[in-house]
């Protein structure tokens, strides 16, 4: 698709499917054999459904929107196992076949044609509610996904380059959703922090390497123990995997470490130094690495602006990671790039030297 090309996504512009508490699960009790008290969980296009066993234990049912492309169900269903078997021991969000061998499979309900998949669910923390992180848990969060890069690489499906608004490599197309942040000073942040990936970032995304990454290590998307929060449960959500330059996926992931206040690039240093100890930057990666968070920023901040207006019974959700945004890319842009990109380079330089 052009670079030019509006944004457009039939799945974040439709609504969710309609799926009751009752009909979940009798999907969960014919398909999978699971039985139990069903909670329905926030999502942003499929339907989620925890399921709580008599034991107390839990496993999540995920009914995939109907407008999904069945191959791309498959390409994250594919990347879950790879995952499984490449690193056993990374804590990532593990699937599991039906009765008849099949990791996912088609159901009905009242006409709407879904995916249904049985995932497992972890008791935690979710990372959004931890309001002070140590420098441990950035840490190992950083090591995790270095993990998780890691078992990926070398993954391919036929639709791991799907398009996706959530892509980076795609961001210059969302120009046309900034009329959607109502604050114009807001607005005219947004718009410089894009002219600067475009300037910076964009000429080089064909040139970097590339593979199949997560890309959307966001604080939803990361369970903790709720008494040691230092210690990673969980990571969720393959719904935006993409193939793409593998920085992409730290920029996205280190924008969600950056703080609201004074220092802001600080935090994201302590994740950014653990990731290169485990699966090393190359200096051209490191060098837009400040570019790629501030661009995460941007689209989170364009889309859920535009998304908020298409579905206002869903805005709390839509927006939850815009205050954070907004106050982590204005920090970021009071840094000039050289110093970003200096300090960015000493923190890796630092931690291949430990």
């Amino acid at each position: 698709m052009p670079l030019n090309a509006p944004a457009h996504d039939p799945l974040l512009e439709a609504a969710q499917a309609q799926v009751s508490l009752e009909q979940a699960a009798a999907i969960a009790a014919e398909r999978f054999a699971e039985r139990g008290e069903l909670l329905r969980l926030a999502g942003e296009r499929d339907l989620n459904f925890q399921i709580t066993r008599t034991d107390g234990s839990a496993c999540l049912l995920k009914l995939s929107h109907p407008l999904e492309d069945v191959q791309v169900v498959d390409f994250q269903t594919g990347a879950l196992l790879r995952v499984q078997q490449a690193d056993p021991t990374l804590p990532v969000q593990r699937v599991y076949p039906d009765q008849e061998g099949n990791y996912q499979g088609w159901v009905e309900v009242d006409g709407q044609r879904m995916l249904a998949r049985l995932l497992s669910f972890v008791e935690g923390l979710p990372l959004h509610r931890i309001k002070q992180r140590s420098p441990a848990l950035r840490r190992n969060l950083g090591d995790a996904l270095a993990r998780l890069d890691l078992a990926l690489h070398g993954y391919s499906h036929p639709a791991s380059g799907h398009e996706l608004l959530w892509d980076m490599q795609q961001a210059a197309r969302l120009r046309p959703l900034l009329q959607h942040i109502e604050n114009a000073d807001e607005r005219a942040l947004v718009e410089r922090s894009l002219d600067a990936f475009e300037t910076h970032a964009l000429p080089l995304q064909k040139e970097l390497r590339a593979q199949v990454i997560h890309n959307d290590l966001n604080p939803h998307n990361v369970i903790v123990d709720a008494e040691h929060p230092e210690v990673l449960r969980n990571i969720l959500d393959f719904g935006d995997m993409v193939y793409a330059p593998l920085i992409n996926e730290l920029g996205v992931a280190a924008a969600y470490q950056l703080g609201t206040e004074g220092d802001v690039l600080a935090p994201a240093l302590e994740f950014i130094a653990a990731y290169h100890s485990r699966n090393p930057l190359q200096e051209v990666e490191q060098a837009i690495l400040a570019d790629l968070m501030a661009t995460r920023l941007v689209m989170t901040l364009s889309i859920t602006a535009w998304r908020a207006s298409l579905h206002p019974e869903n805005r709390d959700y839509i927006l939850r990671n815009a205050h954070q945004a907004r106050a982590s890319l204005q920090g970021l842009a009071a840094l000039s790039r050289s110093e970003a990109r200096e300090r960015i380079a000493r923190a890796c330089q630092e931690e291949s030297h430990a």
